[in-house]
């Protein structure tokens, strides 16, 4: 994510901090999946392109820098904690988007082939698993056992909002509450738990390590609800991944259950049967169901959404010390609802 981010000059030190410390997690995270076997080395090195944005290791970093005594000696607060914690989350992260791709049938990842095109479901599942396990191992490896705990919590967090996610499929009837709740445990939960380690392992307050999990969990409702509108509207090309995968798998998102709960009888009828051509593979399907979205105003209406929690997440940042940690962290979640990507 912070690469999307225009810097401005009085920023370039907190850029210029952050750009290392996360070479220096990815550092971590490779040294950790090193193995004696040339196979796993070739999935681990194949993955590598999954990094993407690294959103959940900025933020860690971003977190323990904004909420630390000195946040603007940027170089200072940069601990070899921080860069473990950030390469913990990465870790799961990582496992979430294998084990997503092998439940989507993704074929494109980053603008690459994803492991389970590749190597089938068997070996995309069980690499999965080793980033979990990985994840544990590393993290276990801190003095504090705290950060353990809070990972092994927030791993069972992701795997019940996939499961809620999967009872609901199909489910033409999902309400917004439902939905929320899946967002919720599926990707605000770790983005939450990224930014409370990384106030934790700076000294920070309890009440700050709350704050801070809020703001996260803010933001990744608001990031999930971007990537529900990408997948919608974006282009496989600039999105970097497959896109109308939730179409094809009977996911509902939020631009489609708000237009549901919205529309005439008539129209909602209209839009299930658009929904069940695009679950049956009609291509037409999905640009018909946007434009359809479009006119209703749902896709603006799900942009204003992601906007207000983004503004909500903002807001959180307010009591914090003045710094640039302080401000990069409010670009970051300003760049969350503007990217393409």
């Amino acid at each position: 994510m912070h690469s999307l981010l225009d810097i401005p000059e009085d920023l370039a030190p907190v850029h210029g901090a952050l750009a290392d410390a996360l070479q220096r997690v990815g550092e971590r995270f490779d040294n950790h999946l090193a193995s004696d076997l040339l196979a796993v080395n070739d999935l681990v090195r194949h993955i590598e392109r999954y990094r993407g944005k690294m959103l959940r290791p900025a933020l860690v970093v971003l977190s323990g820098m904004a909420c630390s005594q000195t946040p603007d000696d940027p170089e200072a607060c940069i601990t070899g904690d921080l860069l473990v914690l950030g390469a913990v989350c990465e870790m799961v992260h990582m496992a979430t988007l294998v084990h997503d791709d092998v439940l989507d049938e993704a074929a494109v990842r980053r603008r690459g082939q994803t492991v389970n095109f590749l190597h089938g479901n068997e070996t995309a599942v069980i690499l999965g698993d080793l980033l979990i396990a990985a994840a544990y191992h590393l993290c276990s490896t801190l003095d504090d056992p705290y950060p353990s705990r809070a990972i092994g919590e927030v791993s069972m967090t992701l795997c019940a909002g996939e499961l809620l996610q999967l009872a609901n499929r199909d489910n033409l009837s999902l309400d917004m509450e439902t939905y929320r709740e899946i967002l919720d445990r599926k990707t605000a939960a770790l983005i939450g738990v990224a930014c409370r380690l990384g106030a934790r392992s700076a000294g920070a307050p309890e009440a700050r390590h709350n704050a801070m999990d809020t703001f996260g969990r803010r933001l990744g409702l608001a990031f999930q609800i971007q990537d529900d509108l990408l997948d919608l509207t974006g282009d496989e090309g600039v999105v970097g991944k497959s896109v109308r995968k939730d179409l094809e798998k009977g996911k509902l998102t939020y631009p489609i259950i708000d237009h549901l709960a919205k529309a005439e009888p008539q129209r909602r009828a209209a839009t299930l049967r658009l929904l069940k051509r695009a679950a049956d593979g009609d291509e037409t399907a999905p640009a018909e169901l946007v434009s359809v979205l479009r006119n209703d105003g749902a896709i603006e209406r799900a942009r204003l959404a992601a906007e207000s929690l983004v503004n909500e997440a903002r807001a959180l940042l307010v009591p914090l010390a003045e710094s640039g940690p302080k401000r990069y962290l409010s670009r970051m979640a300003d760049a969350v609802v503007q990217r393409a990507f």
